[in-house]
């Protein structure tokens, strides 16, 4: 997956300036990022303040590391399927 050039903090103050009522053209112009990227961030960060950005990204975390589990389980639970249900 590409990296990002801006960090989720960059991309919330660049949004600020954008509900602020400064023309996108000009922001995109300013940051170098595509009109796209600007509503696809707005899409996803809209009226997010720097808390609710770091609670987002805690929840990310704790839920790869959940779906990590998930998957050692089903991976355990198949193994245990193929070994008992093998005949002697």
């Amino acid at each position: 997956m590409k990296g990002t050039r801006y960090t989720d903090e960059q991309i919330v103050r660049i949004l600020g300036e954008v509900e602020k009522g400064r023309p996108i053209a000009e922001v995109c112009r300013q940051y170098g990022v595509a009109e796209a990227t600007v509503y696809r961030w707005r899409a996803k960060y809209r009226g997010m303040d720097r808390a609710q950005l770091k609670r987002l990204k805690q929840l990310e975390v704790e839920n790869r590391r959940l779906k990590r589990i998930v998957a050692q389980q089903a991976m355990d639970i198949d193994a245990l399927k193929d070994l008992l249900g093998k005949e002697w």
